[in-house]
C-alpha cells in the first residue's frame, strides 16, 4: 500500500505572489510600497556616498537618483519587482529602501535585495526589522520555500548582517556582475528556507525587541 506523506506546510497557491506590496507594520519601522511621493525623502536619505559603496550604481546626484527611483517604479508597475520605502515609526522619517525581486512563483522563490539604510539609522534596528517584515510576509503570506540574498563579496557589513539573521552562506559567484561603470563584482549568496524560518524569526524578533 502506497502511503502518501502529508506536506509539512500548507502553502498558499502560486498566485498569492500577486500580493507582493502590502504595507508591512513593525515596531520600529513601516515598509510602504514605493510611491512617487517617496522620491524626495528617499533622495535625501541616500545622499551619503556610503549608501552606494557596494551598489550597482552611485546615485548621490539628483539626476542619477531619479533614474534609479523611476526604474524601481517601472519594475513595480510591470510586476517584476516590489520595492518598499522604509519609514521610521518614531518620527516618520524615511531611512531606506528594500524590495522583492527575481520572482519565481512557480518555484515559490524570491530574492530580497536593493536594500540600503541611511547611515544615521545604522545600528538602530531598522534594517533588522525590515528583514523580519519582508521574510515574514514571504514565508507566511506568499508561501515561499526559499528566500535568496546576494551581496558584494567584499561588503563585510552586509555579509555580517546576513550571517546574523542567520542566513545560510551558499558560496561566491566570481565576476557575477559589472557595477559602477564596469567594475567586476564577485557576489556572495545566502538563503533562508522555510525550515529555517521559525528559528530565524525568533532571533530577529529578539533583536528587534532589544531596540524597541
Amino acid at each position: 500500500m502506497l502511503i502518501r506523506r502529508q506536506p509539512r506546510y500548507d502553502h498558499p497557491p502560486v498566485d498569492a505572489f500577486t500580493d507582493l506590496s502590502p504595507v508591512l507594520q513593525g515596531r520600529l519601522v513601516v515598509l510602504e510600497p514605493l510611491r512617487a511621493e517617496h522620491e524626495e525623502p528617499l533622495r535625501r536619505a541616500a545622499a551619503d556616498e556610503r549608501v552606494w559603496r557596494y551598489m550597482r550604481i552611485v546615485a548621490t546626484e539628483p539626476d542619477v537618483f531619479h533614474r534609479w527611483f523611476d526604474e524601481a517604479l517601472s519594475a513595480a508597475a510591470a510586476g517584476r519587482e516590489a520595492p518598499f520605502c522604509i519609514v521610521r515609526r518614531g518620527d516618520g522619517d524615511v531611512v531606506g529602501s528594500s524590495r522583492y525581486l527575481a520572482l519565481r512563483p512557480e518555484d515559490r522563490v524570491l530574492e530580497i535585495g536593493h536594500s540600503w539604510i541611511a547611515p544615521e539609522a545604522w545600528g538602530s534596528g531598522a534594517n533588522t526589522e525590515a528583514k523580519l517584515l519582508l521574510l515574514g510576509h514571504a514565508f507566511e503570506r506568499l508561501g515561499c520555500l526559499r528566500v535568496e540574498f546576494k551581496t558584494d563579496a567584499g561588503n563585510e557589513r552586509s555579509r555580517a548582517a546576513l550571517a546574523a539573521l542567520p542566513a545560510q552562506f551558499e558560496g561566491v559567484f566570481r565576476k557575477h556582475m559589472l557595477v559602477r561603470g564596469g567594475e567586476r563584482r564577485d557576489s556572495a549568496w545566502y538563503s533562508v528556507i522555510d525550515e529555517d524560518w521559525p528559528a530565524v524569526k525568533a532571533a530577529l524578533e529578539a533583536r528587534v525587541a532589544a531596540k524597541a
